[in-house]
């Protein structure tokens, strides 16, 4: 099976190199030429552009920074949609919107190209360990075909299909609204806490140990907690990009969303603060500079 690939940044970068590891045959392309210095000293081959990338590809895998890439490397001039020959696959990873995936699977479908959504979770970790959760909207049949290539990327217990077109995007758009609204409501808790005297390892072990213990509480908060690391590999940009996406969808399908639209505006005031690269926990941030010290554990509680 021949792939393409285009997209290499923290994410896509590393993706692409663990199917260059499993012995796939793969055209790389991203904007910046000198992101695939490492994937070609592997062994892919270079694509000039996006409808390079498609030229005789039984599958090709974008994984794109907004919605708006994502329909001009597939639509604009050079466009993949093009170059890709009947019976092959366009996969997008990109976390992006149902309404693109729409636009473009309808022309997709005039050339005999098939379509998933398969977003993904688990962090840059995540894809340099192909240990990603994958979430696929689309036909079980194509599902079927590409699982080789998605159990390269991600845990096979961990690769689900979740539904018909666009599926995979909503849910990623849900689980990402969840953890950010998981990471504004843990912060204040243990900033009040901690002000009111509580040692903070005491207070998340007591946490921890009640009905409001949470995956993130008990293992994604540490990278702050012990390590002061606020996960640069994905920025404060493309977090509040999410967040605004899961805002509109919530308009969509005319759900309010209070206190989604509040965490999105927590996220908006860290950018503003730390700038766009700053890391996506950037926001515990402004209850540290609130507080005047770090939240940061001993090994009192820890």
């Amino acid at each position: 099976m021949k792939i393409g690939f285009i997209g290499l940044g923290h994410m896509g970068g590393p993706m692409s190199r663990n199917l260059l590891a499993a012995g796939y045959d793969v055209a790389v392309h991203d904007i910046r030429r000198e992101a695939a210095a490492e994937h070609e000293e592997l062994g892919a081959a270079w694509a000039a552009g996006p409808g390079a990338t498609g030229v005789g590809r039984d599958v090709v895998i974008t994984m794109l920074p907004t919605p708006r890439h994502v329909e001009a490397v597939l639509l604009g001039p050079d466009g993949l949609l093009d170059a890709l020959s009947p019976g092959s696959v366009w996969i997008d990873m990109s976390t992006s919107v149902p309404e693109v995936a729409d636009r473009v699977r309808n022309v997709a479908a005039m050339r005999g190209v098939h379509v998933l959504d398969a977003p993904v979770s688990g962090m840059a970790a995540g894809a340099r360990g192909g240990t990603l959760q994958i979430f696929v909207g689309g036909e079980r049949e194509v599902f079927e075909r590409v699982r080789p290539v998605l159990d390269v990327l991600g845990d096979p217990d961990k690769i689900m299909l979740v539904g018909g077109h666009g599926a995979g995007y909503t849910v990623k758009l849900m689980i990402n609204l969840l953890w950010f609204a998981h990471l504004v409501a843990t912060t204040e808790v243990l900033a009040i806490g901690t002000t009111a005297g509580v040692d903070l390892g005491v207070l998340r072990d007591a946490l921890l140990a009640s009905p409001a213990a949470s995956g993130f509480l008990d293992r994604d908060v540490l990278s702050v907690l012990r390590d002061g690391d606020y996960d640069e590999s994905f920025a404060l940009a493309l977090a509040c990009k999410d967040l605004g996406l899961a805002v509109d969808l919530s308009r969509e399908v005319r759900v309010p969303a209070e206190l989604s639209a509040l965490v999105e505006q927590v996220y908006r005031r860290a950018r503003r603060s730390y700038g766009d690269l700053a890391g996506e926990m950037a926001p515990v941030k402004l209850w540290e500079d609130l507080l005047g010290s770090p939240l940061r554990l001993t090994t009192q509680g820890a």
